[in-house]
């Protein structure tokens, strides 16, 4: 299975830009999407396959979250 994470978006420099991941900084991939620094976007496999609202994408950090928790 694969899985899609939101990260927050803090520098960009395309095609390429820094997501913020809880603190993780990754370089990913932003040539699908047109996103803004500041705003959140779904990581799936190095790119940004998404642009998303900033209350949908802190409900799925914090649904992670929670999974992680049930996992310790």
């Amino acid at each position: 299975m694969c899985i899609a994470i939101p990260g927050k978006i803090i520098s960009i420099d395309a095609p390429r830009a820094k997501v913020d991941f809880n603190g993780n900084i990754v370089d990913v991939n932003v040539g699908l999407v047109d996103p803004a620094i500041g705003d959140y976007v779904l990581v799936h496999a190095g790119c940004a396959i998404e642009v998303l609202q900033k209350d949908r994408a802190l409900e799925m950090i914090e649904l992670f979250r929670e999974l992680e928790e049930l996992t310790k």
